[in-house]
Parts: C-alpha cells; sequence; structure tokens
C-alpha cells in the first residue's frame, strides 16, 4: 500500500496531529523566557502581529500545498521542477537531524522523569545534571558515556519506531489523541495550582510588566518572529506532509486557525504557570527572581528541581507530572519531525512504511547515542543553533518563493477556500509572495551574522560536519532514480 493512499480518519486525528507537532518543548520551557525578556507584555504586540503576517498564512499555504499534490515532499518540489527536489532533501535531512538531536533532549527529560519519583537529583541540581544527564562543554568529558542518558535514548527510539511504522491514522493519529488531551489536562493542572502559591502574583507581575520603549527595537521584532516560526514548527515539511494525508472535503483555512489558537493558548497559559512558580521560589527564599530566570535546560532541569525540593508533598506529584507532560509533548512532536524523512524516502526508494521506519529509526538512534557522551548538551546546542539559524530558516524562505513565484500561490486558493468557514484571497497572496520571503531572509542574515560572530572553532568544525552529510546525502537522494513500491 502507498503511504500516500492513507488518510486521517478524521480532522481530529489531523488537528491532534498537527498541534502535538507544533506544541513542543520551545513552548514549556522557551517562551515565558521570550516574553520576559523581551518587553513582557508589550511583547504581545509583535508577537500577535507575527502570527497574524507569519504563521497563519505559511501554514495556509503549507496545508494548501500538501492537501493539493497530495505527495511526499521531495515528490512536490520534484513536480515543480526537478531541479528544486535537492532543496526538499535538504530540508527533510535537517528536519532529520532535529529529530536526532531531540530525542537525546527527551531521554533527559525521561531520566528527570525516574529521578522525580524519589528525587534522586539531590540538592544540586547542577551539578546532577552535568554529571549524570547532561553533561558539560568540557571536551575532554567526550570520551565517556552518559549511561542513563544513552539507555533513555534507546528506549524513545524504539517508542518512535513502535508509532512511526504503523499506518499512519493508526499510528501518529491514535497517539496524538491519546497524548495531546493528556497533555493540557496535566499542563492545567500544574498552571492552576501554580496560580495559587505563595508569590505567583510577583511571578505573573514580572513576566508581564510591559517595557513598551522596545516596541523600537528590532531585535525584539525579531524574536516574535523567531518565536513563531519554531513554535509552530513552520515550514519544517510536517504541516505540509500531514495536509497529504487529508480527506478532501477538509476545512484546511479552519484547522489551520484552530492549531495556531491552540498552540499560543498553551504556551502563554504555560508562561503563566511557569513564572508563577519562580515567583514562589522568590517568595519563599528570598532570591531575586532575576536570578531565577532562565530557558531551555537550565529552566527545567536545574531551577525546576531546586524549587520541586522545597514545596514538601505536593513537589512529589507536580515534578512527575511537569516531566510527564515534557515527555507527552516531546514524542509528539519527535513523530512530527520524523515524518517528512520517512515519507519521503520510502516514497523515493519504494519502502513499505515499516522497513523505511526501521532503516530510519537505527540511522537516528545511532547518531542520537553519538550526542550522549559527557558533552552531550553541550553538542545539542551547537546542533540546535546551527541546523534551525543557518538551515532551516533560509529553507523557509526558499520555500516561500518557489511556491509563491515559480508554481504559483493563486493555484491553492481554490483547494483553500473550498470547504473553509474562512477564505482567503489577494492579501494573503501579497503576504506570501513579497512580505514574508524579505522577512525570512533578514532574519536569516542576522541569525548568521550573530551564529558565526560567536562560534569557536569546534562550534565551526561541527556546523561544517553537518553541512557537509546533509548536502552529500541531498545528492545522493536527488540523484537515485525513484522505485516501485514494495509493498
Amino acid at each position: 500500500m502507498s503511504e500516500q493512499k492513507a488518510q486521517w480518519d478524521s480532522s481530529i486525528a489531523f488537528i491532534f496531529a498537527m498541534i502535538g507537532a507544533a506544541v513542543g518543548l520551545g513552548n514549556i520551557w522557551r517562551f515565558s523566557y521570550v516574553l520576559y525578556s523581551n518587553g513582557g507584555g508589550s511583547f504581545f504586540i509583535p508577537y500577535l502581529i507575527a502570527i497574524a503576517i507569519m504563521g497563519v498564512p505559511f501554514l495556509i499555504l503549507e496545508y494548501g500545498v500538501g492537501f493539493s499534490f497530495k505527495e511526499s515532499f521531495s515528490k512536490i518540489m520534484n513536480k515543480i521542477n526537478p531541479k528544486f527536489e535537492i532543496i526538499a532533501w535538504i530540508l527533510v535531512l535537517f528536519v532529520f537531524v532535529v529529530t536526532i538531536y531531540y530525542m537525546v533532549i527527551l531521554s533527559w527529560d525521561l531520566v528527570y522523569l525516574g529521578s522525580s519519583f524519589t528525587f534522586s537529583w539531590g540538592t544540586n541540581a547542577a551539578n546532577y545534571f552535568v554529571s549524570t544527564v547532561g553533561g558539560s562543554s568540557n571536551l575532554s568529558n567526550a570520551s565517556f558515556l552518559l549511561i542513563p542518558t544513552t539507555v533513555g535514548v534507546l528506549l524513545l527510539w524504539v517508542v518512535l519506531w513502535f508509532i512511526s511504522h504503523r499506518n499512519v491514522d493508526k499510528g501518529i493519529g491514535m497517539v496524538s489523541k491519546i497524548l495531546i488531551p493528556a497533555l493540557f489536562i496535566i499542563m492545567a493542572f500544574i498552571i492552576i495550582y501554580a496560580l495559587t502559591l505563595p508569590g505567583a502574583g510577583l511571578g505573573v507581575s514580572t513576566l508581564l510588566s510591559p517595557d513598551w520603549g522596545k516596541l523600537t527595537d528590532v531585535n525584539i521584532w525579531l524574536a516574535a518572529f523567531a518565536q513563531i516560526i519554531f513554535s509552530l514548527s513552520m515550514g519544517q515539511a510536517i504541516a505540509l506532509t500531514y495536509a497529504s494525508y487529508l480527506p478532501e472535503n477538509s476545512k484546511l483555512i479552519d484547522n489551520v486557525l484552530i492549531v495556531v489558537a491552540s498552540n499560543s493558548l498553551f504556551e502563554i497559559c504555560t508562561a503563566f504557570g511557569v513564572f508563577s512558580i519562580l515567583g514562589y521560589m522568590s517568595h519563599i527564599s528570598g532570591t531575586p527572581m532575576v536570578q531565577l530566570i532562565t530557558e531551555g535546560t537550565g529552566l527545567i532541569f536545574i531551577v525546576f528541581p531546586m524549587i520541586f525540593n522545597i514545596m514538601g508533598p505536593i513537589g512529589r506529584v507536580l515534578a512527575p507530572l511537569l516531566f510527564l507532560a515534557i515527555l507527552f509533548a516531546g514524542i509528539t512532536s519527535a513523530l512530527g519531525f520524523f515524518e517528512p524523512m520517512l515519507n519521503s524516502t520510502g516514497d523515493k526508494l519504494g519502502w513499505s512504511r515499516t522497513k523505511t521506519a526501521t532503516v530510519l529509526s537505527i540511522i537516528g538512534c545511532i547518531f542520537s547515542l553519538i550526542l550522549t557522551t559527557g558533552i552531550s548538551s553541550y553538542l545539542v546546542g551547537i546542533i540546535d543553533s546551527f541546523v534551525n539559524e543557518f538551515g532551516i530558516l533560509l529553507l523557509i524562505g526558499i520555500q516561500c518563493i518557489i511556491f509563491a513565484w515559480f508554481y504559483g500561490v493563486d493555484h491553492f486558493i481554490p483547494a483553500l477556500n473550498e470547504c473553509s468557514t474562512f477564505k482567503v484571497g489577494t492579501i494573503w497572496s501579497f503576504v506570501i509572495k513579497y512580505l514574508l520571503p524579505v522577512v525570512l531572509i533578514v532574519m536569516w542574515a542576522i541569525g548568521i551574522v550573530q551564529l558565526f560572530s560567536t562560534a569557536k572553532q569546534f562550534e565551526i568544525m561541527i556546523d561544517v560536519i553537518i553541512i557537509v552529510a546533509v548536502m552529500v546525502a541531498a545528492v545522493v537522494l536527488t540523484k537515485i532514480k525513484p522505485r516501485a513500491n514494495d509493498e
């Protein structure tokens, strides 16, 4: 059976899968910091504008492309122009690299989930993360594996394979319909409880305190657009691939609005919960808020365990729930990152979904294991910055140009409007053709300057290895002649 003939059994399965792909680790541990450090309450102005002129229009484009062609991303680009197929492979390979290091981050969370029942991270959470889970930037530590993280990676790749090798509806669809409601329920409990904690008001007021002067700073606007791009997993062929499985008469634009609204509501509410808990820590310990506020692994794996340590019995409840929520959000996002490579590779080589998922899972797992050495978090940080700021951001802009100018964005309007309650027209076409390419290329140029102006020699070496590996693999996959499906 060709995977292209597979369909979601309902719009609900598709919506939950798309929400799962969008709602990930960044919504939980990044957005609150971005909001706080970019003007607080005033950040909502560029944030909402970025959603209106980038998030919604580009996702509508991706839905329209996937739904109209009902092909894998590589085949779509080949049909537009055979010369463009290599661009598709470069993108899905970069997204596959995201899957590889994302599974390592999920492994850190899995270790902390196990530790949360006994608080085995002890009183020094930072030391626990460095010595047991994420390692450090000391290159001499690359000679040994962080065993808990290594075991976690193996387990999680088995889980990803088990879900992905099944038909898209019985695998991703069914899991998303279970995990996404569970995720929202868990986070709702954590957020509501956090808002009742002593000091919660301090945390929320610190988060939302507006700095209107920052609205004239171009970096604040760039931060808003970057947040939307990576929060919604824009341009990574995930939405396009998922939309290719939609049945006829789907309300494409309505689905976009539901996904975007759900994603934004989740990350905004989560930010309130995060800062309420930070406010509680500040209130109890007397530590100034500014010393507690951080993002990413520092927030989740160091600051939060410190807070759980002093919360008493409720900390024993909130800790497992938080790390379980992160696991659920991460798994559904990892499925989304994995799908474009899975779909395009199977389509190109004529392999069954099971065979493709198995081969790619083995390859992905091997590379993930390389990232579980004593410099795990350092390597993940290098790769994450490079892949997103150099690779994916540039390729989103290129996609925008190809779909808008080489194929013609107006070709998608009839399919988009046919069953949708909301319609698109000339304004949407203008945004896709002119506004988004300019914004994306400017963001890419600024990001590249910042990335390489501060990069160390070892970091540049890793970047070069990634780009060479991706380019070689993309050329090979492009040159291979398409084969008939083996099922």
